[in-house]
């Protein structure tokens, strides 16, 4: 584990993305929209597990940015999708969709069952971490 660690700690932040002081919080929010696609800011905090506000802080900051875009929901216009800019996305891609290649790569041989006991034991581990 100390080793995949240090391994994506050492990923190369892209060019473009170096003067924009991006936190680990923003490559969380990052992954959840480049993997799961366009997506409210509740669902999004639904995923992070943190509160609405803030990731609708990060969202602001990465939308004045412009890495990220937000639109209205044509099935209800008071909710706002955000996605990632077409113009960002793929050096998005290239850097953290790395991460997913190499999930899909070491997942893939496994059954069913056999992924489900490897989630669930990466989730008792986290759980693990956050107890005192």
């Amino acid at each position: 584990m100390p080793r995949m660690v240090g391994r994506a700690k050492r990923m190369r932040v892209p060019e473009v993305f170096q003067s924009m002081s991006l936190a680990p919080r923003h490559l969380s929010l990052l992954a959840c929209l480049l993997f799961d696609g366009p997506m409210s800011v509740n669902e999004l905090a639904a995923r992070l597990e943190v509160a609405p506000t803030t990731v609708s802080l990060m969202v602001g900051e990465l939308s004045r940015k412009g890495i990220l875009e937000r639109r209205e929901d044509d099935a209800d216009r008071r909710r706002k999708i955000v996605s990632i800019a077409a113009g960002h996305r793929p050096a998005i891609d290239d850097w953290l969709g790395q991460s997913a290649g190499a999930w899909r790569t070491a997942l893939a041989p496994l059954s069913a069952d056999e992924r489900r006991m490897f989630i669930g034991t990466l989730a008792a581990y986290e759980a693990a971490l956050g107890e005192e």
